[in-house]
C-alpha cells in the first residue's frame, strides 16, 4: 500500500505539484507537504476520501494526507451512512432482521426511526460511549427503483428480487460503478419465492405455468376451465418496477410468447394484493411465499407428471420454478469498514439462522438422501425416451447409490451457457464450503443434465461438457481449498433424469442443470 500510495503522488507531483484550492471545498496535502489536490469532496468512508480534482475523480488514503477546507469531515465524530433501496420483501423484513442481529453480535445498541412514508433508519452506536458507528437507512419502493436509485448515486445498495437488466449494467459501467452483473459485486442473501394465490373459498388446488400465461394474457377468462366454479377470473399483479412482476414475465410470460392482459389490478405492494385476492373468491394473483397473507397458493403442475411446490429444499436447488433469490447490489466501491463487516456477516452462520427466522430461506448447503428422491427417479422412468435405454437408467441409479444431493443447483440462463444469477452464487458458497472443509465428503460429482431436444448422444455429451465448466468454476473460486481433501468428479446424464415438462421453454430450462452428488 505505501509503494502505490508514494507512486501516486509521484505521478501528480509530474503531473503538476500544487494546486490551488480558494475554488474548492477541500484540499488533501501529503504529510511532507509535497504534493495538493485541491477538489469537490464526493465522499468519506472513515479510511479514504473520494474527491472531484481536475484529474477526474481520484480516491485517496486517508493515513497519508491532511485535509483543510469547509468540506473536511470531522474525523472525531465520523458516523458510516450507508442507504440500501429497493425491493419492500427485502427491505422491510429482511433487512431489518439482520441489521438488529448484526448489532447484537457486535454488542451495538440499536435505535430505528421513521425518515418518511417507506423510508426508515436504523442506528447503531456503541453502548459504554454512545458514539454512532452506522447509520443504515433503508427505502423501500420496488427492485426497478432500487437499480435507479443506485445508477442516481441515490443508494449505496440496490435490493433487488430479479437480476439487473443489461440496460442497467450499461449505464453503471459507463458512469463509473463497476460492473454490476459481476459476481463481486452482488450476492445473493437469502430465497423466496414467486407463488400463485387465490382466496381459501376457492377450489382450485394446482394450475400449470401454461395455464398461468393463458390466464393473464386473457385467453382463458372462467375458472370452469379448471375445474372450479363457473365465474369470471379476476387478476391482480404488483405495479410496474416490481422484482416479482420481472420474473413472472421473464419465467413464464415470454417463454410462452404472450402478453400481459391490460385490465388487471395493479397493487402499490404484496400486503394490498394479498388482501384483495383472500376476500374475492374468483381472484388469482402473484405473490412471495414470505407474505402469503391469508391467501392460499396453489401448487405448480405439468402434463407430465410434474408437481413443484415452494418448499425449502425446492428453492434452495432451484428446482422450483419461479425461485425469487433475494440479491443486493453494491457500486464498485470501498463501503466504509462497518459496512464491510455488515456484507460480511450477512453470509455467516448466524445471520443464516437470522433468515430463517424471518420466514425466508437461508444459504446453508443442505444434503438430501438418494432414497428422498424416489419422485425423481419416477419422473425419469415415466419420461424416459426411446434414446434412453434400461443400461442409462441403471448407470444413474447405480452413480446415485450412496450419494447425497447437495442443495447448491447450476443452471443456466435461456439460450446460453451463461449460469443465473443464483447459480453464480452457488459458486461462491460451494467454493467456501471447499475452503472451509465443511462439505463433508470425501468425493464430490457434479452432474450434469439436459433437455430432450436433439440426441441422446450429443445431449449426453453437452451435459457432461457443462458440469466440467461448474466444477472449473468452482475450483478457480476455492483458490485456498485444499485439493487433497476431496475429489471432484464430472459426470453427464443428457435427458436421463427430467425434472419438468420438456413440451415447453420453462421446462426445458429447468431440466438443462449441474447437480453436485456427495460421498
Amino acid at each position: 500500500m505505501r509503494f502505490f500510495r508514494i507512486a501516486f503522488y509521484a505521478v501528480l507531483f509530474i503531473l503538476g505539484a500544487a494546486i490551488s484550492a480558494s475554488s474548492q471545498d477541500v484540499t488533501l496535502t501529503s504529510r511532507d507537504g509535497s504534493v495538493e489536490i485541491a477538489g469537490t469532496l464526493i465522499g468519506y468512508d472513515g479510511e479514504f476520501y473520494r474527491v472531484d480534482s481536475i484529474y477526474g475523480e481520484l480516491t485517496v488514503d486517508g493515513t497519508g494526507v491532511l485535509c483543510a477546507g469547509p468540506g473536511c469531515p470531522d474525523l472525531e465524530s465520523f458516523v458510516a451512512n450507508i442507504s440500501l433501496s429497493g425491493a419492500p420483501t427485502i427491505g422491510n423484513t429482511l433487512i431489518p432482521v439482520l441489521i438488529e442481529a448484526f448489532a447484537n453480535q457486535q454488542d451495538y445498541s440499536v435505535v430505528r426511526s421513521q425518515v418518511d412514508k417507506g423510508e426508515f433508519s436504523y442506528v447503531l452506536s456503541e453502548p459504554k460511549t454512545g458514539r454512532t458507528a452506522v447509520r443504515f437507512t433503508i427505502r423501500t419502493s420496488s427492485s426497478g427503483e432500487g437499480f435507479a436509485d443506485l445508477l442516481a448515486e441515490g443508494a449505496d445498495i440496490a435490493m433487488s428480487l430479479r437480476e439487473v437488466l443489461p440496460e442497467e449494467v450499461a449505464r453503471g459501467t459507463e458512469i463509473g460503478l463497476g460492473r454490476l452483473s459481476s459476481s463481486a459485486q452482488n450476492r445473493v442473501i437469502a430465497l423466496d419465492a414467486l407463488v400463485p394465490v387465490v382466496s381459501p373459498r376457492n377450489p382450485v388446488q394446482h394450475i400449470s405455468p401454461e395455464d398461468l400465461a393463458r390466464i393473464f394474457s386473457g385467453e382463458v377468462t372462467n375458472w370452469q376451465e379448471f375445474g372450479g366454479v363457473d365465474a369470471p377470473i379476476a387478476l391482480h399483479l404488483p405495479k410496474s418496477g416490481s422484482g416479482i412482476l420481472h420474473v413472472f414475465l421473464e419465467r413464464i410470460m415470454y417463454p410462452s410468447n404472450r402478453t400481459l392482459l391490460h385490465d388487471i389490478q395493479r397493487h402499490p405492494n404484496n400486503a394490498t394484493l394479498v388482501a384483495a385476492v383472500a376476500k374475492d373468491p374468483f381472484a388469482i394473483g402473484l405473490s412471495t411465499m414470505s407474505n402469503l397473507g391469508n391467501t392460499r397458493t396453489l401448487v405448480l403442475v405439468g402434463g407430465c407428471g410434474f408437481r413443484a411446490s415452494a418448499v425449502p429444499e425446492a428453492l434452495k436447488s432451484d428446482d422450483y420454478p419461479l425461485t425469487a433469490p433475494m440479491f443486493l447490489y453494491l457500486k464498485a466501491r470501498r463501503l466504509p469498514a462497518v459496512g464491510r463487516e455488515f456484507m460480511r456477516f450477512i453470509q455467516s452462520p448466524a445471520a443464516q439462522i437470522a433468515i430463517l427466522r424471518a420466514g425466508f430461506v437461508d444459504q446453508t448447503i443442505s444434503r438430501t438422501p438418494i432414497g428422498r428422491q424416489g419422485d425423481r427417479l419416477a419422473n425419469a422412468i415415466r419420461a424416459a425416451g426411446g434414446e434412453i435405454k434400461l443400461a442409462e437408467l441403471k448407470r444413474l441409479v447405480a452413480a446415485m447409490d450412496g450419494a447425497r444431493r447437495l442443495s447448491v443447483t447450476f443452471r443456466f440462463d435461456g439460450g446460453s451457457s451463461r449460469l443465473n444469477g443464483q447459480s453464480r452464487s452457488n459458486i461462491s458458497l460451494l467454493a467456501r464450503a471447499l475452503e472451509t472443509g465443511t462439505v463433508g465428503a470425501k468425493t464430490l460429482t457434479f452432474v450434469g443434465f439436459s433437455d430432450g431436444e436433439g440426441s441422446a448422444g450429443a445431449n449426453k455429451r453437452l451435459s457432461r461438457q457443462r458440469a466440467a465448466s461448474v466444477r472449473t468454476a468452482v475450483m478457480k473460486e476455492a483458490a485456498t481449498a485444499d485439493p487433497g481433501r476431496i475429489s471432484l468428479k464430472v459426470e453427464g446424464f443428457g435427458e436421463a433424469m427430467p425434472m419438468a415438462c420438456d413440451d415447453t421453454e420453462w421446462g426445458r430450462q429447468i431440466n438443462r442443470r449441474v447437480e453436485v452428488w456427495a460421498r
